[in-house]
């Protein structure tokens, strides 16, 4: 029966089958996401005939402009895994099927663009507008806010700026402060040392912007929670992260339980 798997004794062999390998998953990787400018897997594996037994050495993917859930843009993602254990019979039919748990260092890499084109998604725009808590509605004379027009600009340091509008009927009143970014719990962001930035906003709205900039900040520190974007089967945490001039890198390791069949 493994008569066609003949050539894994050579060099030969062991080339088509990390090269059959790297095709069913980079296809299977490439699914994940809703479009992608590239996405390569490599795999090591020494002695090649080791893919037989379904054992790699590593498992690597790099990935370049990859869109998850449609609004939410990556310039670049990596990860390298441990030594893996799959079922390389499942290869054979097109899918990825692993024996055991496996980890994999993780880095990723954002734009201020994509960074700010993630606020309109669909998604942060319903946690940011027609709100009714208390500490938004004894601001706003009862009627519900909603917070638009954010603009993030990266600093250096881990810092960032952020810019703002909050409106409840005729009323618009701008936002802008500036912030520190870290990593808690190694699943959330948090911006802390959140400062007003008066130059920005009229010296008549000063008071109502820097209420209004403490309820903003409260919302963000809710709302960025890695355990919200975790694909099927895989476990994101990060180690640290860094502002780079306009981008913003993460690094960490993702947990992967079984090989993701949807985004």
């Amino acid at each position: 029966m493994f008569g066609g798997f003949v050539g894994f004794n050579n060099n030969q062999g062991g080339d088509w089958g990390e090269n059959l390998l790297n095709t069913v998953a980079s296809n299977t990787i490439r699914h994940l996401f809703t479009t992608s400018e590239s996405v390569e897997v490599k795999v090591r594996c020494n002695p090649s005939s080791k893919l037989l037994q379904g054992t790699i050495d590593s498992f690597k993917m790099d990935g370049r402009g990859l869109v998850i859930r449609r609004d939410f843009r990556t310039e670049e993602m990596s990860f390298e895994t441990d030594a893996v254990s799959l079922d390389f019979s499942s290869v054979m039919q097109g899918k990825i099927s692993l024996k055991q748990p496996t980890q994999a260092i993780a880095k990723v890499k954002l734009t201020e663009t994509d960074l700010n084109q993630a606020f309109h998604a669909q998604l942060v725009r319903k946690r940011l507008e027609n709100l009714s808590a208390p500490a938004l509605t004894e601001i706003s004379g009862g009627k519900p806010v909603s917070f638009s027009d954010v603009e993030l600009q990266l600093l250096p340091d881990n810092g960032v700026k952020f810019l703002a509008k909050a409106s409840w009927g005729d009323t618009i009143i701008p936002i802008s402060f500036i912030s520190t970014i870290n990593v808690v719990k190694r699943k959330r962001i948090k911006f802390e040392d959140i400062k007003f930035e008066g130059e920005d906003v009229p010296s008549d709205l000063q008071e109502t912007s820097q209420q209004l900039m403490t309820a903003l900040g409260k919302i963000l520190n809710e709302m960025i929670d890695l355990d919200r974007f975790d694909l099927d089967g895989v476990k994101m945490r990060l180690n640290r992260l860094e502002t780079q001039g306009k981008t913003l890198l993460f690094s960490g390791y993702a947990q992967i339980d079984h090989f993701p069949k949807t985004g």
